[in-house]
């Protein structure tokens, strides 16, 4: 039986200079995805970006919010999927207009086409310090490809994810090659990095599912001294608000906002990463906007 749903852990090979990081969700993903009524491909597609910002996450050290966010033309112009150094995860999903939302299948099709004229952006925002944002470009294949691609060239380590989803559950694994302090000869690193790598593209999805990370760790990795440390829970959490949707309304500004209460007779905003629908009336705006017309804090 999995013993690591909603987990994520950390884990590093004793003998060489190369780390990783394997993650798996289960209640946390269908809490993500069961209210947005997707069909199965496009859950397990927003899967694959549940798991790779969480793996993401243990990999930037940082306090605050991260986002992995796909935006372009195609038949998905918007993929987000957002992260807190708690383990605090949300995402959703937009396909095109034209795209039906329940039962949208494109199969196998490469992620540039999937979002069509676009990019792939990574934002940290930090609780203290200055916003980061990275621009990852969409020149492979697939989500693990493109992360791949851009950590190597950024911080010019080897660097190898592994990103698996279906409807029900997501998982992930990434490798990192480190530094050179236990092994210093860059043949040897390079073969101790391949064998690692051929050994980590052996898993198959059913294992990263069914099987907890010690059990999994071990079968691939047994003769490679690889240590497993305590894992972090990894929890659906929508930061929405009633104060943030009144905060939003005061930024129309007064005149707007009542137009629209005119016109509606009330003010619907509905979360899409939660479901969450927040109704304002006019005795609402009545009590937002007092004579400073300033918003709440």
């Amino acid at each position: 039986m999995q013993q690591n749903n909603d987990q994520i852990q950390r884990f590093i090979f004793d003998a060489t200079d190369i780390r990783g990081e394997i993650v798996t969700l289960d209640q946390s993903f269908l809490a993500a995805t069961n209210h947005q009524h997707l069909s199965p491909w496009c859950k397990s597609l927003l899967g694959e970006f549940l798991a790779a910002v969480s793996l993401l996450s243990e990999t930037l050290k940082f306090d605050g919010l991260l986002t992995l966010q796909a935006r372009g033309d195609g038949d998905i112009p918007l993929i987000m999927a957002e992260t807190d150094n708690l383990g605090h995860v949300r995402g959703i999903i937009k396909p095109a207009a034209s795209a039906p939302l329940e039962t949208l299948d494109l199969g196998d099709a490469a992620l540039p086409d999937i979002i069509g004229n676009g990019v792939l952006v990574m934002t940290i925002d930090p609780k203290i310090g200055e916003r980061y944002q990275g621009i990852v470009p969409l020149e492979n294949g697939t989500l693990a490809e493109c992360l791949s691609d851009y950590f190597e060239r950024s911080e010019q380590l080897a660097t190898k994810f592994l990103l698996f989803s279906s409807p029900e559950k997501c998982a992930g694994m990434l490798l990192q090659a480190l530094p050179a302090q236990k092994v210093k000869n860059q043949a040897e690193r390079e073969d101790k990095w391949n064998t690692v790598v051929q050994l980590a593209k052996t898993v198959k999805q059913e294992e990263l599912f069914e099987l907890d990370h010690a059990t999994l760790l071990y079968r691939l990795f047994n003769e490679l001294e690889c240590r497993l440390f305590a894992g972090k829970t990894i929890q659906f959490k929508c930061g929405c608000s009633r104060k943030r949707c009144a905060n939003a309304i005061t930024s129309l500004g007064k005149q707007d906002a009542l137009e629209l209460i005119e016109q509606q007779q009330k003010i619907d905003i509905n979360c899409e990463f939660c479901g969450t629908n927040y109704t304002f009336k006019r005795k609402d705006l009545d009590t937002l906007f007092g004579e400073d017309n300033q918003p709440l804090h």
